[in-house]
């Protein structure tokens, strides 16, 4: 059996050849286990509530499961979506540096037929060895900022607006299925907004125990 410091060894052996020259996707990777982590936490403290009856657990599961769904899902394309789209433009040269620009200018590459170019990828040259070690340094710096800022909007502003119209939704037929009510008829009181009613609603009705 393999010592700790072998083990940890081997774990760092395969995150280097995995992430040692991408470090944006580790970033995205790393972030989606966050989430993952966090929402699995979140549902296990509803499970694990005694202060919260069966009933109302019925539907607080499922909600948290779906909730920490919007979450990852909305966390990972945004991310991966920002630092694929910036890899495109360095790969195919729109997003570059003086070094990189003057190795494709003597390499004979047209800017009106190649650079910007779907089809077009610095990589794929013959001598993308001369530029190998300016290129995967200012691509992975890009592909990290790019991540950074895929994850900062997504965490900041897509995410918690998926999630609070999936959660307004769903706190509807919530508190219309404990109080038996029809939610087409649901409405809020004069001078309320509909969410502050329904969480004085929730809060009034749920025992004291539970807010939705």
């Amino acid at each position: 059996m393999k010592s700790p410091a072998h083990l940890f060894s081997d774990f760092k052996n395969v995150m280097y050849k995995k992430y040692g020259e991408n470090p944006g996707q580790m970033l995205v990777h790393t972030g989606v286990l966050g989430w993952i982590l966090s929402s699995l936490a979140q549902v296990t403290a509803v499970v694990i509530n005694d202060k919260i009856s069966p009933e109302q657990k019925t539907f607080l599961i499922p909600q948290e499961v779906a909730d920490a769904f919007v979450n990852i899902v909305s966390f990972y394309v945004i991310t991966s979506s920002f630092k694929n789209l910036a890899s495109k433009l360095v790969s195919t040269g729109k997003l570059t540096t003086k070094p990189i620009k003057e190795f494709l200018t003597k390499q004979g590459v047209n800017s009106s037929e190649h650079i910007g170019k779907i089809g077009f990828n610095i990589e794929n040259m013959a001598n993308f060895n001369d530029i190998k070690g300016e290129y995967k340094s200012f691509k992975n710096g890009v592909d990290v900022v790019a991540s950074t800022i895929g994850s900062i909007i997504s965490c900041n502003i897509v995410t918690p607006i998926l999630r609070n119209e999936y959660a307004a939704k769903q706190q509807k037929k919530a508190i219309a299925k404990m109080h038996g009510a029809d939610t087409h008829e649901l409405k809020s009181p004069r001078g309320i907004s509909m969410d502050a009613y329904m969480k004085l609603s929730s809060a009034k009705y749920s025992s004291g125990s539970l807010k939705v």
